[in-house]
C-alpha cells in the first residue's frame, strides 16, 4: 500500500500543465493518419491513447510518486489493493476515442484525483477545441481557452457556477438536455420523453465525451442523463468539476428527478466493480 498524500500538496496548475502537454502530443497524431486497434472488449485504441497515457502517468508519478493511479489503459489493480487507497489518480487519456477517430473534435483528456470515493480534483482538456476545464475542491471550477503555443489563456478564464436560469431545477419549465452523441439508447429517449410529459419544454443537444457533464457545470445545459454503461475514469474528472460548480452527479435509481432530487445519492468511486451505475447530472 502506498502512503497517503496531503491534499494541500496538490498544485492544480501542475496537473493542467500535464494535460496541456498530453493534448499537444495527441493533436500531433490527430492531424495525421493513424492506425486503430481494438481491445478485447472491441473498444478502439489508438497511438494517441497510449501516448497521452504515458505523458500523464509519468508526469503525475514524477510530482506525486506516493499517489497510485487507475487508468483506462492500465486498470488491472485488484480491489483488495485499491480499497486501501486514500487518494488515487483516475485517468482517461482519451475519453471519446470514437470521436477522435471520426475527427469530430469532441474528445477529451481526463485527469481526476479521487479521495476515498469522491472526486476532489478534475482537469478535462478538449485539445481540438482548445478548451480546458479544471477544479480543486474548495477552490472553484474554471474554464479557459488555450493559446496556439499550448499555454493557458489566463485572460479567458471564467468561473463556472452551473446556473443557466434563475430558480430551482424543479421550477424550470424550459430544460436543455444534453445526451450522448454515440450512445443515445431507448432508455435515455424514454427519460427525455418523461420530462416532456411532466410539462417541461425540452431542447436537446448531442455532445461527445465528458463535454456533456461540463455543459451542465457551465450552465449551458440543465441535465445530462446517462442511462447506459460508463467506467469510473470516463466520469471522475468532469464529475469533480460538476460538483465544484455547485451541481451534482446522482445515481439514477428510478425516483423522479424533478420531484425527489434530495433523495438521490451522489455517484461514488473506487467501487469493487469500476462500472458506473446509470446516473443523472443536474
Amino acid at each position: 500500500m502506498k502512503k497517503s498524500s496531503s491534499f494541500s500538496s496538490i498544485d492544480l496548475d501542475d496537473i493542467v500543465g500535464i494535460a496541456l502537454e498530453a493534448g499537444r502530443a495527441v493533436m500531433d497524431i490527430y492531424e495525421k493518419d493513424f492506425e486503430v486497434e481494438y481491445k478485447e472488449d472491441s473498444s478502439p485504441l489508438t497511438e494517441a491513447d497510449l501516448r497521452a497515457n504515458e505523458i500523464i502517468c509519468s508526469g503525475l508519478e514524477k510530482l506525486w510518486p506516493e499517489i497510485p493511479m487507475l487508468s483506462e489503459e492500465n486498470s488491472e489493480v485488484s480491489y483488495d489493493e485499491r480499497r486501501e487507497w486514500e487518494f488515487f489518480w483516475c485517468i482517461d487519456p482519451i475519453d471519446g476515442t470514437k470521436e477522435f477517430i471520426k475527427k469530430s473534435g469532441e474528445f477529451t483528456i481526463n485527469i481526476a484525483l479521487v479521495h476515498k470515493d469522491t472526486p476532489v480534483v478534475g482537469v478535462v482538456f478538449a485539445p481540438a477545441l482548445k478548451e480546458i476545464y479544471f477544479s480543486k475542491k474548495g477552490s472553484g471550477a474554471w474554464k479557459s481557452s488555450v493559446n496556439g503555443d499550448w499555454s493557458l489563456n489566463e485572460d479567458s478564464r471564467v468561473r463556472l457556477s452551473g446556473d443557466s436560469k434563475e430558480g430551482s431545477f424543479a421550477e424550470k419549465k424550459e430544460l436543455v438536455v444534453v445526451a450522448s452523441k454515440s450512445h443515445l439508447n431507448e432508455e435515455t429517449k424514454n427519460f427525455i420523453n418523461s420530462l416532456e410529459q411532466d410539462g417541461s419544454q425540452i431542447s436537446r443537444i448531442s455532445k461527445g465525451s465528458s463535454l456533456k457533464l461540463l455543459m451542465v457545470a457551465e450552465g449551458t445545459a440543465d441535465i445530462y442523463p446517462r442511462l447506459g454503461p460508463t467506467m469510473e475514469w470516463d466520469t471522475a474528472a468532469a464529475d469533480a468539476i460538476v460538483r465544484e460548480s455547485g451541481k451534482m452527479t446522482y445515481v439514477a435509481d428510478g425516483v423522479s428527478i424533478l420531484d425527489d432530487i434530495e433523495r438521490l445519492s451522489p455517484l461514488v468511486y473506487n467501487k469493487k466493480n469500476l462500472l458506473n451505475p446509470w446516473f443523472i447530472v443536474c
